[in-house]
């Protein structure tokens, strides 16, 4: 698969192969912009980078494989390990530079052992080294090898951690049913996400052309389409905060004062709840959802 190369695109490349996605040989090419997320500016004006995906055998430590995030609770583990055995180190409390030293060297090679194929490439003789300086109190030894395994830690940061995001954190909408209407019906979201943006242009395109009531009949469409897509925040989300955040109140205030507005025939007050509307029940939405799962499915498909 891939696209015509232009200085906006990103390129994706691999081999055909009669094995799953997860199985085959990805190089991921991004012809860079603005520097792009996760480089830094010094590489703002390369041409391409190479990214591999990551392993297979790292979906089964995330949800919702696995009934916990496994992966990330160890690399959270030994943030906080690296950062108690510096410290203490620093302070030259040899009990607790080996307690913290003894943890971190035990979630670091489990990273061998939850992914099997990045075994070799762990730097297991500075974990033994660590560990050896702790149990002597060499603090100087325990911060330099402290360092080689941060150092290894970001090595694989930079290389994988944002594929990994998009290709086993982000979830997979493609199946997910939107309830819509009396009685309810159901439809496929990406449909029914289109019907939103129908609303939005509907009421945008009659306000502007002075056709009040069909502006208005837009508005209760697009209140009751929100109001059945945030049901399907429950599929992911357990508590109700997520939606509040983008449908609640906030949103439902700014309707109301949209219909207002379109009652009065104020364009001016209609465009600027109607962009309002537009930028926290969609735009908000989409800036932690649509991009990256745009980018998991540009990968995977």
């Amino acid at each position: 698969m891939s696209q015509h190369p232009t200085r906006n695109s990103i390129i994706l490349v691999h081999p055909p192969l009669k094995t799953s996605f997860f199985n085959k040989h990805l190089v991921v090419v991004y012809l860079l912009i603005l520097g792009v997320m996760f480089l830094p500016a010094s590489l703002a004006m390369a041409e391409e980078l190479t990214f591999k995906l990551p392993p297979a055998s790292m979906q089964k430590w995330y949800k919702p494989a696995n009934k916990r995030q496994v992966w990330l609770h160890n690399m959270f583990s030994m943030r906080r390990e690296l950062q108690a055995l510096n410290e203490y180190a620093a302070a030259g409390d040899r009990e607790l530079t080996r307690k913290w030293s003894g943890r971190l060297v035990k979630h670091y090679r489990k990273i061998g052992e939850m992914v099997p194929e990045w075994k070799d490439d762990l730097e297991l003789v500075w974990a033994q080294r660590l560990e050896t300086a702790a149990a002597a109190g060499d603090f100087a030894k325990v911060q330099q090898s402290a360092n080689k395994l941060g150092r290894s830690c970001s090595t694989c940061h930079r290389e994988y951690r944002a594929l990994a995001v998009a290709l086993f954190r982000v979830p997979d909408y493609s199946s997910l049913k939107v309830k819509r209407g009396d009685p309810p019906k159901e439809m496929d979201f990406r449909d029914a996400m289109n019907e939103l943006v129908t609303y939005i242009n509907r009421i945008k395109i009659a306000a502007e052309d002075g056709r009040k009531d069909f502006a208005l009949k837009a508005t209760v469409d697009l209140k009751a389409g929100l109001h059945d897509m945030g049901k399907s925040c429950a599929t992911c989300h357990r508590g109700p905060e997520p939606r509040e955040r983008i449908l609640g109140k906030q949103t439902e205030d700014l309707l109301t004062d949209l219909a207002r507005a379109i009652q009065a025939e104020d364009k001016k007050a209609t465009g600027k709840n109607l962009g309002t509307v537009a930028v926290i029940a969609c735009a908000w939405c989409h800036g932690v959802h649509r991009t990256t799962y745009d980018m998991k499915r540009f990968i995977t498909h």
